[in-house]
């Protein structure tokens, strides 16, 4: 999974037809921490997305601009424009990460 370092690398990212998914995070979360637990294997079985990273405190004005305001946070775009977000009291467990993607399509 790539991780973004720049506004430009954030929206090339998300300019594309196909769908892409962001994980905003940084690298003293704790619950950033659990996430990385499980994450790879959502993210094999959801390998027809486009998955990148985004630091939130790296690219704060990325995340302030796409209202991510906990961490993690999952960001679903398509065609350069959000489609859904995932917040981070939700993105605690492996289930309710596989039911957000499912409800994105």
């Amino acid at each position: 999974m790539k991780k973004l370092t720049s506004k430009e690398e954030f929206q090339q990212a998300i300019a594309g037809d196909e769908i892409s998914v962001g994980i905003f995070t940084t690298t003293w979360c704790p619950d950033c921490k659990r996430l990385d637990m499980f994450i790879d294997d959502i993210i094999n079985k959801h390998d027809d997305k486009k998955w990148f990273t985004v630091d939130r405190d790296e690219l704060e004005e990325v995340a302030d601009e796409n209202q991510v305001m906990g961490i993690p946070s999952l960001l679903v775009y398509r065609n350069g424009e959000k489609l859904a977000h995932l917040h981070s009291a939700n993105a605690k467990t492996p289930e309710s990460v596989e039911e957000f993607l499912e409800s994105v399509k």
